[in-house]
């Protein structure tokens, strides 16, 4: 059978099954499993006589999801938290790796222009800072203690306050996608900055290593997660602007629905990374240095893996037992 014969017999078949998944249209959960294997027997089909198909990468894709559904039934598989973190959110994050890379470019970019900028216009880090943060930092600095501005407040206060405000600018950063991925972008661009001319103020005055020291033992894992939620604001704008096979509704509320997902799975992030701004961070200057490499890098070490790794170990994972590439 020649491939276009096969699409035309089996399209709209593998249309409605993809609609009932995303809208959850299913009478019982036998029905979907006998449409799964059906779905399957054609993925099989296609990569035996249609090798490096794009309509296997379709049959593929609805097989994931498909899996998704049914995986979360299963009946040894009774806590729904576990399945989020564990296989559901590294699916995810398998299937919308572009954004991610895309998210990293995008905000590697806008801290580059921070720090360029910072270099070639003394008065850019009191624009982009403030006169009043810039000129406390500078006393700090003159006093031997350049990042004593994490030690100001109390523990429970500070933590608070920086959590509340990182989870606030994470929300933000996706649902502003939905402009189209420029909301998003917009705040990816104030961010980076900022984080640019930041950390070249530091290096200006020489004190670079003791900023490295107290600002990334939070910010690995706070920085990383606003990337990655900048990533599923870019999701959202793209479900808009680039529906693919799906009507545009579907696709904007398959990509709400992805992206919210990703969204929640960054918050035990922020809120570890405003924890340690709160208790661990003001003491950067007391601790040896190996303690503060030390968190540094387990903690970009677990983010990193989390997002970036383990998504790929699931799925292979996933194909293995499936069948699927």
């Amino acid at each position: 059978m020649r491939e276009a014969a096969f699409i035309k017999q089996n399209k709209e078949k593998w249309l409605d099954f993809e609609k009932a998944i995303f809208t959850n249209n299913f009478k019982n959960p036998d029905e979907l499993a006998s449409l799964y294997i059906q779905l399957m027997n054609d993925l099989s089909f296609a990569q035996t006589y249609y090798a490096k198909s794009k309509t296997i990468i379709y049959l593929n894709n609805l097989a994931a999801k498909a899996f998704q559904k049914i995986y979360k039934t299963k009946r040894e598989d009774k806590n729904r938290f576990v399945h989020f973190f564990k296989t559901e959110v590294p699916l995810l994050m398998h299937e919308y790796r572009r954004y991610v890379l895309y998210a990293f470019l995008v905000f590697g970019l806008f801290v580059t222009i921070g720090v360029i900028s910072a270099m070639n216009d003394d008065s850019f880090v009191r624009l982009i800072l403030g006169d009043y943060y810039v000129n406390m930092t500078l006393e700090n600095i003159e006093k031997g203690d350049p990042a004593a501005v994490y030690k100001g407040g109390s523990h429970f206060g500070t933590f608070f306050g920086i959590t509340f405000n990182n989870l606030r600018v994470g929300i933000y950063n996706f649902f502003l996608g939905i402009f189209g991925g420029i909301g998003t972008g917009y705040i990816m661009f104030k961010n980076g900055i900022m984080l640019g001319a930041f950390q070249y103020m530091f290096y200006e005055e020489g004190v670079f290593w003791e900023s490295v020291r107290a600002i990334w033992i939070h910010g690995s894992m706070e920085i990383f997660a606003i990337v990655i939620e900048g990533a599923a604001g870019f999701m959202l704008g793209a479900s808009i602007l680039f529906p693919k096979t799906y009507s545009r509704k579907l696709s904007f509320t398959r990509g709400l629905k992805d992206g919210f997902k990703i969204l929640i799975s960054t918050m035990p992030f922020t809120i570890a990374a405003g924890f340690l701004e709160g208790f661990i961070t003001r003491y950067y200057n007391t601790m040896p240095n190996w303690g503060s490499v030390t968190i540094i890098l387990v903690t970009l070490s677990l983010i990193s893996f989390y997002y970036l790794i383990y998504p790929h170990i699931v799925k292979r994972k996933f194909n293995s037992q499936y069948g699927t590439i």
